[in-house]
């Protein structure tokens, strides 16, 4: 599939609204649950950059949380404390990896992030679904899900929680397009590596 139409554009006036790929190849993204809108895609897409390329730079599992297009916080999986577990609400809670990286993420603003959307470097499990069953949160993006964590992800909202798969092995063009006022800006992408050096 090449497109996908969306709920609506980046506000609820603005009809039509859909994501495609002008080369016609498949999207590399598949919704799970939910009928995202164009801001939800923005923030996906964006927050999935951002952990991809903290998982290559520091090889630990990533996070991050982002509100209209704005990160509101990023982590990687390090273990919580007790007192960040009081701090960040998950007491008594399993906590893998992936769940403190984005609990942590969240936690970083906590304000900014009521309402976010939620990027994983890695496979969503149970235990981030259910942090974030109990939070206010418009859609994830991640990997894959195991089938506990979409089951309780797409009970969330009343059903109507946005749940969408990235496919890890994508790779974009290498030239970038985006339009503003109908004036077509172009860019090499940002492919620097972030390491030592």
């Amino acid at each position: 599939m090449n497109e996908l139409q969306l709920k609506y554009g980046c506000n609820p006036n603005q009809k039509p609204s859909r994501i495609f790929m002008r080369d016609g190849s498949d999207l590399p993204i598949t919704v799970r649950n939910g009928k995202p809108g164009y801001i939800n895609f923005l923030d996906a897409f964006n927050s999935w950059q951002l952990v991809r390329d903290l998982k290559k730079a520091l090889g630990q599992p990533a996070a991050a949380s982002f509100k209209h297009v704005s990160p509101a916080g990023a982590a990687v999986g390090t273990p919580l404390t007790d007192v960040e577990r009081k701090i960040y609400f998950a007491e008594d809670m399993e906590l893998s990896p992936i769940a403190c990286a984005y609990i942590r993420a969240r936690g970083a603003d906590r304000l900014c992030s009521f309402g976010d959307w939620a990027a994983l470097s890695d496979v969503c499990d149970a235990d981030v679904a259910r942090y974030l069953a109990c939070e206010v949160s418009d859609g994830i993006i991640a990997t894959g899900y195991e089938p506990e964590a979409l089951a309780i992800l797409s009970g969330k909202k009343k059903g109507n929680y946005n749940v969408v798969a990235i496919d890890p092995a994508y790779k974009p063009a290498p030239i970038e397009h985006k339009q503003v006022y109908g004036i077509t800006f172009e860019q090499g992408r940002n492919e620097l590596v972030i390491n030592a050096d």
